[in-house]
């Protein structure tokens, strides 16, 4: 994804733009690029971009979305404009419920704080306690457009103000070159208007995201890697998006320790067909993938963590505790100078017969020398 390129060893806004350079063949944004959807489309950089750079506020603080202005709080999360839960609600589809123009930045607990309120509720108590803060983030300010029957045209009003807002950038960045701002491809001016809605794949429902952050919480207690929601597969050749897989560990579950994986749910033959192909194996529920993560990562960790336990020598390795009650384990028999003690169930050891001599003979030196 391309918030590597801002946030990578390498990154920043020279890095950024050389990618779409390379991606687009120029710079300009046009309102259409913000039709794309999810966290995994290729302008998401570009409006986490513009919220660190361009003075944009959090909604709950009033303060500047920038590190050394939040310092703990400096994490952002995504946040739906228009709540997921009341779209899915009106029948909206997951494209348009995902659209980059429905996301913002805010911190956590601001996020938190609005969950699913819908706008036109919650836009005029954060005008009111910080006046400036909606339009800051490129909220359009007509409150006819707050409201869930408005929703398109919230959409397109905000894709309008964001392309303004990272063509003017673009513009500041270049000293005004504005070259690149025009020598573009016609035919990459545009998305086509049923491209977001053609993308295969995705997460389709509220429940959905749920089971798939229950079972990230569920990895992550295992010791395991999380999965990345909605990941974009794209063509290696054009870049181009070719589908969403609901959750996929590109790197596998033990990162570049195991094989690609990917979870999808009620997902379509073609689908599956395009992640084969690029080398990720497929669960489609729940269940079997976890069962895969018990038989096949788990299960095997065990078995070399416990070879690799045995090789230690005696004095490498732990005792074992034991738990209130329990009587003690019978111990293996041990050798020493005195002869062979065998193990029995009490907590002391006997000594052998032959032992039993040796201390015998030992006794009546100690009584003759004395």
């Amino acid at each position: 994804m391309d918030l590597e390129a801002l946030e990578g060893p390498e990154g920043g806004l020279d890095k950024l733009i050389e990618v779409l350079r390379l991606w687009r063949g120029g710079l300009r944004v046009e309102p259409s690029h913000f039709d794309s959807w999810s966290v995994g489309a290729r302008f998401y950089p570009i409006l986490y971009m513009l919220t660190r750079v361009r003075g944009a506020r959090d909604w709950g603080s009033g303060l500047e979305l920038k590190a050394e202005l939040l310092g703990k709080l400096s994490g952002l999360e995504v946040h739906h404009i228009f709540p997921k839960a009341q779209l899915y609600k009106a029948n909206v589809g997951r494209a348009k419920v995902n659209a980059l123009a429905n996301f913002c930045f805010l911190t956590k607990g601001t996020n938190l704080k609005i969950s699913d309120t819908r706008p036109e509720v919650y836009f005029p108590e954060i005008e009111k306690r910080h006046p400036g803060a909606l339009a800051s983030q490129w909220v359009p300010m007509d409150p006819e457009l707050w409201r869930i029957e408005n929703f398109d045209r919230f959409l397109d009003a905000r894709r309008n103000l964001l392309a303004d807002e990272a063509n003017r950038v673009f513009k500041e960045l270049l000293n005004g070159d504005e070259r690149w701002l025009a020598a573009m491809d016609p035919a990459l001016a545009s998305v086509p208007a049923s491209a977001a809605g053609n993308v295969l794949g995705g997460v389709s429902s509220v429940e959905e995201e749920e089971a798939l952050i229950e079972l990230n919480d569920w990895l992550e207690g295992q010791g395991l890697s999380r999965g990345q929601v909605s990941f974009e597969l794209v063509d290696p050749d054009t870049g181009e998006q070719l589908a969403l897989l609901d959750l996929a560990w590109p790197d596998g579950v033990q990162a570049e320790l195991t094989e690609r994986v990917a979870l999808l749910l009620d997902e379509s033959a073609e689908l599956l067909a395009l992640a084969n192909a690029a080398n990720y194996r497929c669960f489609v529920s729940v269940e079997t993938f976890k069962d895969y993560v018990r038989r096949e990562i788990l299960s095997a960790s065990g078995e070399r963590s416990a070879s690799t336990s045995s090789s230690k020598r005696p004095s490498e390795r732990r005792p074992r505790r034991r738990h209130g009650n329990q009587p003690p384990r019978p111990r293996p028999t041990i050798c020493s100078a005195f002869g062979t003690y065998r193990s029995g169930r009490e907590s002391r050891l006997s000594p052998s017969k032959g032992a039993r001599k040796r201390l015998a003979v030992l006794r009546q030196r100690g009584e003759r020398a004395g």
